[in-house]
């Protein structure tokens, strides 16, 4: 089978033409219990140049029955749909990018709150970045507090910092929840292979290190503007590896393939970790080993891939 397929690809979008500043994009998944935290943070926006996106993927809980109580209560511009079956975070994502009418993307998980000047310094942030280097930056992150008012993470190294989300976790190893927006005409550019939705959870991190691929870079901002609290229980991390397998396949994959040639002798330890990953999820997955070999294109990796082939149950 080829495995090839499964890594995403980027096609520029020019046409784009946005209506709105932003776009909000709200996943919900069994989140009746906290998705009011999201209402209440965008109606307390001070800039109000904004549509939401919310999408309800298969919840299993009353949680249609509350998102439609909340859109009749606030006066932003909201389109709202319900899918009927669980297709997990990433395909909304990419669900909402399509719709997306505003000039920048931004998340906001249905568990967790923003700052009433969160949109209001986003904003700002973009303004000020030097006109040359616009066209190349694809958007601005900040870092995150819980909600006790903790730092969730590190700082980055300095304000602001411009990098890319390959750069920055392979040689700042920079931890912790993050958040920010990234250009539209950027995201829809992002061509994902729609047969992997719904077969378990995707890292975003494809995304982010496709984007990086593409010379683009991010705006890091030491300042605060979203509240993550603590209290989930469906991070990525905290998932079974067989129900997650796909998904760590495809991003050790794409990671080897798109950075192997001009970062592999600078950070071999992380291409060897991401070596295991794939090993480590080739035993969920019903692909042979002349797929790997196949999908691999670096040689020494390839090689290595190879010999720890047989071993790849016990790593």
């Amino acid at each position: 089978m080829d495995l090839i397929k499964y890594i995403p690809d980027y096609k520029p979008v020019v046409d784009f033409k946005a209506e709105f500043q932003f776009t909000v994009f709200v996943p919900v998944f069994n989140r009746a219990d906290t998705i009011h935290r999201v209402f209440e943070s965008l109606n307390s926006q001070t800039f109000r140049d904004f549509e939401v996106i919310v999408i309800n993927d298969g919840s299993t809980d009353n949680s249609h029955v509350v998102i439609h109580e909340l859109l009749k209560t606030y006066d932003f511009k909201a389109i709202y749909i319900d899918n009927e079956v669980n297709r997990h975070k990433l395909a909304c994502r990419m669900q909402a990018i399509k719709l997306a009418k505003g000039e920048f993307f931004i998340a906001l998980d249905s568990d967790d709150a923003c700052t009433p000047d969160a949109l209001k310094v986003f904003y700002e942030e973009y303004t000020n970045i030097p006109e040359d280097m616009k066209p190349k930056v694809s958007g601005v992150s900040c870092c995150c507090v819980n909600q006790y008012g903790a730092l969730v993470g590190d700082y980055f190294p300095q304000d602001p910092f411009f990098n890319n989300s390959f750069d920055k976790k392979v040689y700042y190893n920079i931890q912790g929840e993050k958040w920010g927006f990234n250009k539209t005409s950027v995201l829809k550019g992002v061509c994902i292979n729609e047969e992997i939705y719904a077969k378990g959870l995707i890292p975003e991190s494809l995304i982010w290190f496709l984007i990086a691929r593409e010379g683009y870079t991010t705006k890091y901002i030491n300042k605060t503007l979203r509240i993550y609290y603590l209290d989930s229980n469906d991070g990525l991390s905290k998932i079974g590896y067989n129900k997650k397998a796909l998904g760590m396949a495809i991003f050790a994959l794409s990671t080897i393939n798109w950075f192997h040639i001009k970062h592999f002798k600078k950070a071999t330890n992380f291409f060897l970790m991401r070596l295991l990953s794939l090993l480590k999820a080739s035993r969920y997955l019903d692909f042979g080993l002349k797929d790997y070999v196949a999908a691999i294109n670096n040689y020494v990796l390839k090689s290595l891939f190879i010999a720890l082939w047989p071993f790849r149950r016990v790593l």
